[in-house]
């Protein structure tokens, strides 16, 4: 893990209803994977990364800032009642349920 990648969340709020911490994120440098954004969070605000969900990630202009919103949950149930379905089977809580085909349909039937 790059230690030089600086997290510093300006807008922070306790979201008491949904029992969550809601923040929106700068880290110093351009492009950095959300898995060391997660850890880093962790560390910060003493929690594990599986209550931590990051989205609308974007990078700057020119590089070098990238912007994005965070959210910490307060335990895992409170994720998994709170946190949409695509999410969570982005960050691994839940399996993505995929299309069934026709030849898979026309085997169920006959």
């Amino acid at each position: 893990m790059n230690d030089s990648v600086t997290i510093w969340t300006p807008k922070f709020m306790t979201n008491r209803l949904l029992s969550r911490k809601q923040m929106i994120l700068h880290p110093g440098k351009g492009t950095v994977p959300k898995t060391e954004i997660r850890e880093k969070l962790a560390k910060m605000y003493k929690t594990t990364p599986d209550v931590i969900f990051l989205f609308g990630c974007g990078t700057h202009f020119g590089g070098g800032k990238t912007t994005g919103f965070g959210v910490i949950y307060d335990s895992s149930d409170h994720t998994k009642k709170n946190e949409p379905k695509h999410r969570l089977a982005r960050h691994g809580c839940m399996r993505r349920k995929r299309p069934q085909g026709n030849r898979e349909k026309n085997a169920r039937t006959g």
